[in-house]
């Protein structure tokens, strides 16, 4: 009975083996436990990094838009400055003179006063009179003829309707015989250089009936 109580070698090394085996499988679960955040922590990892990049790509997208339209914007500003420019130059060009002109047109009045204050009988009586108003006539053609070449043109709109862009009114006519508004008396010619005016013509109009008040009567200057 003594000898069936002691355990025999092999019951001993069936038993090592079993604990063992419990014991590896009881790390097993552990590191199965243990590794299931591991997983969890990873993916969450993953997505956080996937967010990020999106949010880099957008961000890099709104400053290429935002360098893209300020391109644009010094495109669009250069290319008026260039255009601007040209204009600048080329009205240089073409209302450069103007300021003499201006200054010559007193000179051009006067010859032509000068020819009107010479009547037709003293032309035609006095020879040396005759040849002075041919040579002044001839000057006041030179000065046309100047003031053509960088595109002025007189302005004597006599017989026309009144135009408050180019005519000054300085009074009006009573019982003209013409229609309300028409220019009856030219006092001083007015000059344009191209498309801009250099001086309005000084006129008189022909003032309509009481009951008619005459076009444009706004724009009549009654002060000058």
């Amino acid at each position: 009975m003594a000898n069936n109580k002691k355990n025999s070698p092999e019951s001993n090394v069936s038993q090592e083996a079993s604990d063992e085996s419990l014991e590896q499988n009881a790390d097993g679960a552990e590191e199965e436990s243990l590794g299931s955040p591991i997983v969890e922590d990873s993916v969450v990892d993953t997505k956080d990094e996937d967010v990020s990049a999106d949010a880099r790509v957008a961000e890099l997208e709104a400053e290429l838009a935002d360098l893209k339209d300020r391109s644009l914007r010094a495109l669009a500003d250069a290319e008026n400055t260039r255009r601007r420019a040209e204009r600048d130059v080329a009205d240089a060009k073409k209302f450069g003179p103007s300021a003499l002109v201006k200054d010559l047109l007193n000179v051009s009045d006067n010859l032509h006063r000068a020819l009107d204050a010479v009547s037709d009988d003293v032309k035609e009586s006095d020879e040396a009179v005759k040849n002075l108003v041919v040579g002044v006539e001839l000057v006041e053609k030179e000065f046309l003829a100047a003031f053509e070449k960088h595109g002025v043109t007189k302005l004597e709109p006599l017989g026309e309707k009144f135009d408050h862009d180019y005519h000054q009114a300085m009074y009006e006519v009573e019982d003209s015989g013409q229609p309300a508004g028409t220019i009856v008396e030219l006092l001083q010619p007015g000059y344009v250089m191209h498309d801009r005016l250099l001086r309005p013509a000084m006129v008189a109009i022909a003032k309509g009936a009481a009951d008619e008040p005459p076009d444009d009567v706004e724009h009549v200057d009654t002060t000058a």
